[in-house]
């Protein structure tokens, strides 16, 4: 069983920033995928989507305490830290790429931080989703920022793509899923 993660703030005033394209590619993704519908646990403080194949978790507790959610859900799932993808914005990827990567740093993402201290390790696989713009922003003011014009028909079609990808992830394995989601 994987446990999939999408990071972002819940609330409807983050609906759309930059910093919850991990959390909004995770719930289009179980819309589309046909997947069980999102529960909210309140031991976890996270809504969760239980299948044969995978869990898939949005935390309640905000992008930087994450990990607390972590922490309890992967004691429930009984999951290894290999099992565990963690979806979440990037602001050193250029807006339109995005990347699978496994035994990473944080880089300064505290979300992601978050989650390594309550896993405990960085082995754990990360589907790393760009938002910077051509013209370098710095991440504190680029986080919350609303996608704009073409950017939410673009941001659609980036997560069809993860969505294939996470489908590959569980089909065939990380190899292959990495293949696919890492070609820009």
């Amino acid at each position: 069983m994987y446990l999939l993660i999408g990071l972002g703030n819940p609330g409807k005033e983050y609906e759309g920033t930059r910093h919850n394209v991990g959390r909004e590619t995770l719930l289009w993704w179980q819309k589309a995928a046909d997947l069980a519908a999102f529960e909210f646990d309140k031991k976890a403080n996270a809504l969760i989507s239980r299948n044969k194949k995978t869990a898939l978790a949005l935390p309640e507790t905000f992008m930087n305490n994450s990990g607390r959610a972590m922490a309890v859900l992967v004691k429930y799932f009984k999951v290894k830290p290999e099992h565990v993808v963690v979806l979440h914005d990037d602001a050193d990827i250029e807006f339109g790429n995005t990347k699978l990567s496994f035994n990473r740093s944080a880089a300064g993402h505290r979300g992601v931080e978050s989650v390594r201290r309550a896993l405990k390790t960085e082995k754990f696989w990360r589907v790393r989703i760009g938002i910077q713009k051509h013209k370098r922003v710095d991440a504190m003011k680029l986080v919350l920022q609303k996608f704009k014009g073409d950017e939410g028909c673009e941001m659609k079609k980036i997560m069809k793509k993860i969505g294939e990808g996470l489908e590959l992830l569980l089909s065939d394995g990380p190899a292959h899923a990495m293949n696919f989601i890492n070609q820009n």
